[in-house]
């Protein structure tokens, strides 16, 4: 990961953004600390992980039309647990 110093990052900013397209996540410092990486649009779809819903997952599901399908709730008591 290449790093820019705040400044450098600041007055070459398109060289900035086209490096984390063409070499990967590109790091910018202040006084020698990391403060923020930046990342390609790709990357970042790739991170965020645009992930179906719980309910959408289901309703995939081959059992989401089996009208046979049931399930039964355990009523055993439930146990006492010293605190």
């Amino acid at each position: 990961m290449h790093t820019w110093q705040m400044h450098e990052a600041k007055a070459r900013l398109a060289e900035l953004l086209k490096d984390s397209e063409r070499e990967g996540p590109q790091q910018i410092t202040v006084h020698g600390r990391p403060v923020a990486v930046v990342v390609s649009q790709a990357e970042f779809e790739r991170l965020a992980g645009k992930q179906e819903s719980l309910l959408a997952f289901l309703q995939r599901s081959p059992l989401a039309a089996c009208e046979e399908l049931e399930f039964e709730r355990d009523r055993s008591l439930t146990r006492d647990l010293p605190l």
